[in-house]
Formats: structure tokens, C-alpha cells, sequence
């Protein structure tokens, strides 16, 4: 499914777990039904006058009395030239072409991250790696390199003078 509205691109907000789009469509633009149909739907945004594509999660739609605004959450591998020619439209008037992804949304909000390698007991109980460190190891090291003088401070070797 394909749509194309004319809308103001309100804002940007970008924080340490998600990137926030967010547009207002005004007049018979926001009338279409394919709106409601492609909310919470991974959606491909496109702005004429812009090569670049952003891959979103068409996060939500509220509609008052004046406009309907759309909010839209980024993908996180989005590159950061995507992101910057996309994002020098904010505050104007655009065209904007919303395109139903191929992407399923647990595709989309699974993130990949390195963790703990760990197995599950049949009883619920996590057995992790012996070699993997624990909080307890890094406060032994650290007390060990203080020979067990609490007022001492750590030596760093970058903070001595030659």
C-alpha cells in the first residue's frame, strides 16, 4: 500500500532509545483512510525532493480539530546522511510518500546487541560462562590494586606526568 499527503514536517527529537519523526497533515489529505490502515505498520518515508528513504514503524495518529499528525520512530541502523538530508526538511511544507515495508514489526523492533551467553536449566535457573566476569571480579581487581588501603585512589597511567 502507497500514500502520499501534503504535511508539515513538525520536528525531529532523537534521545538514547529512539529517533521520533513527526508530521502534520492538514485539509482533504487528512481525510484518507489508508492513514488509520498503515498505522503500527513498518513503513518506508520518502520526501520529494529528497533521494533518501528512512525505514519507520508508523508509530501513531492523533487527529484534533485543527490537523492530524503522524508520528513516526526511525530504524535504528538508519546512516546518519540519510537522516541529515532528510532532516533539513524539518519545519517546512513537504510531499510526503509513505510506503508499506516488506519488514514485519518484531523484525523491526528487534535489535541486535551483544550480551551474555547463557543456558537455561530445565528448573528456570541461568548458568552463565565461568569465564565470563562478574561485578564481584572487577571489585576484587580493584581492591587488589589498592592493596586494601580504602583512602587510596586507583592509578591511572595516562593521568601521570612524564
Amino acid at each position: 500500500m502507497q500514500l502520499t499527503v501534503k504535511a508539515h514536517f513538525n520536528k525531529q527529537t532523537k534521545d538514547s532509545k529512539k529517533e521520533l519523526i513527526q508530521f502534520y497533515v492538514k485539509g482533504e489529505d487528512e481525510k484518507k483512510p489508508e492513514i488509520s490502515r498503515l498505522t503500527r505498520e513498518v513503513v518506508e518515508l520518502e520526501i520529494d525532493g529528497v533521494d533518501q528513504k528512512l525505514t519507520c514503524e508508523f508509530n501513531k495518529t492523533s487527529k484534533d480539530s485543527k490537523k492530524t499528525v503522524l508520528e513516526f520512530i526511525v530504524k535504528g541502523d538508519t546512516s546518519a546522511e540519510q537522516s541529515f538530508n532528510f532532516y533539513k526538511m524539518a519545519g517546512s511544507d513537504v510531499t510526503l510518500k509513505i510506503v508499506e515495508s516488506q519488514m514485519s514489526l518484531e523484525d523491526f523492533q528487534a535489535e541486535q546487541h551483544e550480551g551474555l551467553q547463557y543456558s537455561v536449566g530445565k528448573d528456570g535457573t541461568a548458568a552463565v560462562s565461568p569465564d565470563q566476569l562478574s561485578l564481584d571480579g572487577m571489585k576484587d581487581e580493584k581492591e587488589d590494586a589498592l592493596d586494601g588501603d580504602p583512602f587510596a585512589s586507583p592509578v591511572n597511567v595516562e593521568d601521570q606526568l612524564d
